[in-house]
């Protein structure tokens, strides 16, 4: 049956100038194009695996839009054939999907640090199609120290065995100019880590070094303004400040530091305590640095449109649990497995991103971005807020209610930022 179904459904036939006009179902087991131009008739592709290449056929702009078109009407048609035959409507809605992957130009991402714990587990979440989605085609920068680009070599063995069919490119290089070249988002998940007898300020300057490189790098290389980068080693928010201030070409709003890990740890710890699902719960937010002076804050919180602390009822378990198991969670993965989180880093890289290119349907996020002063917080530091996602823009959410007790805690972390900042003036140019 499933055969036949096969055969049958995959055998389409159509006029791409006149998609959603003429679709005919031909008895020959093939898929059929009129090319816009070709006073030659049909070409007829036997072979799935050129089809799927797109050998054969080259299609113009208009013919683009019209094969995606003409795919979502044939996605709403899948969904009857499910119902009717019983058989899963995705085994042709993913083969759609690889054509319209090989008709889009690719969106170029950069990521650092490659051959360490985040940026395996982030690659292989790009290169699938999590970050984008299945129909955009992705083309994957790999920046790396000189002595590791042989181990990045074999990440690139795997990734391109993995056949992905989103995955269009892969550059590895150890030139940060290259790497950056005219990249649409850059991910900046390499840094320094902190070493046995190493001071905190040891760090900072360590790190200021590598994040003014790279940021002259993206002032050189990147798009400018259409270049989005998302700063994930640590301390993440004041090197995301290191990078833009060195990257004058590229807008200061569109640099961020990832606290969504945060913002997902906060979510997690409530949906186990409230036996909520996650879409049930909105208006969380994370405010200030990604260290332990961060604030996760339920003030406004809803789960089940009702005010989280009503459905909770138990301040001291926000208090005396919640938030500190929220600030201290990457401490205690360390200590449970030997090494910091990974896994749940790339995945929050992943979400944040995703947010930032599709937006978030006026819902709320966390996201350290660059302040103007909103909530009294110093303007220049990046400092995770409530946000919205739109247009590919960051919206902080403005006119929320600020208690003293909130004040505290906001205060708390900007003079942590506010050090920071200064431990490394020396790499902030004006």
């Amino acid at each position: 049956m499933l055969s036949q179904l096969c055969t049958k459904f995959r055998s389409t036939s159509y006029n791409l100038a006149t998609v959603s006009k003429n679709i005919t179902m031909p008895s020959t087991p093939r898929r059929t194009f009129f090319l816009p131009g070709d006073n030659n008739g049909p070409v007829g592709l036997y072979n799935d695996r050129d089809y799927w290449k797109g050998k054969g056929f080259v299609l113009d702009e208009n013919a683009k839009k019209a094969l995606e078109e003409y795919i979502a009407i044939q996605s709403k048609t899948y969904d009857s054939l499910e119902k009717k035959y019983g058989v899963s409507a995705d085994l042709w809605r993913n083969a759609d999907y690889r054509l319209i992957a090989d008709q889009r130009p690719p969106i170029k991402v950069a990521v650092t640090g490659v051959a360490g714990a985040i940026g395996y587990a982030l690659l292989w979440r790009i290169a699938s199609g999590s970050l984008f989605g299945p129909t955009v085609p992705v083309s994957l920068h790999l920046l790396e120290l000189p002595a590791i680009l042989p181990k990045v070599k074999g990440v690139e063995m795997e990734l391109r065995d993995s056949a992905f069919p989103v995955l269009k490119d892969i550059v590895i290089t150890d030139n940060a100019e290259k790497a950056f070249e005219g990249v649409d988002y850059a991910l900046l998940v390499g840094a320094q880590p902190r070493t046995a007898g190493m001071e905190r300020a040891d760090l900072l300057l360590k790190n200021a070094e590598i994040f003014a490189t790279q940021g002259k790098a993206l002032n050189r290389a990147a798009k400018g303004k259409d270049t989005r980068v998302l700063v994930v080693g640590n301390p993440a928010n004041t090197n995301a400040l290191i990078a833009q201030r060195n990257a004058p070409n590229i807008p200061p709003e569109n640099f961020s530091a990832i606290t969504r890990l945060d913002h997902n740890r906060g979510l997690a710890q409530l949906k186990l305590k409230t036996g909520a699902t996650l879409n049930d719960i909105e208006k969380f937010v994370i405010w200030g640095n990604h260290s332990a002076t961060q604030f996760p804050d339920v003030s406004y919180t809803l789960i089940n449109g009702k005010p989280a602390r009503e459905v909770l009822n138990d301040d001291n378990w926000v208090e005396k649990t919640f938030i500190p198991c929220v600030q201290k969670r990457g401490a205690e993965v360390i200590a449970a497995r030997g090494s910091s989180s990974a896994a749940s880093a790339a995945s929050a890289l992943i979400d944040g991103t995703r947010d930032w290119h599709y937006g978030t349907q006026n819902k709320w996020t966390s996201a350290a971005v660059y302040s103007n002063g909103e909530y009294g917080i110093t303007k220049g530091l990046y400092f995770s807020y409530p946000v919205i996602y739109q247009g590919k823009k960051a919206t902080i959410v403005k006119d929320l209610q600020i208690s003293e007790y909130q004040r505290e805690k906001l205060k708390a972390t900007e003079k942590e930022l506010l050090q920071e900042r200064d431990g490394v003036a020396k790499h902030l140019p004006n």
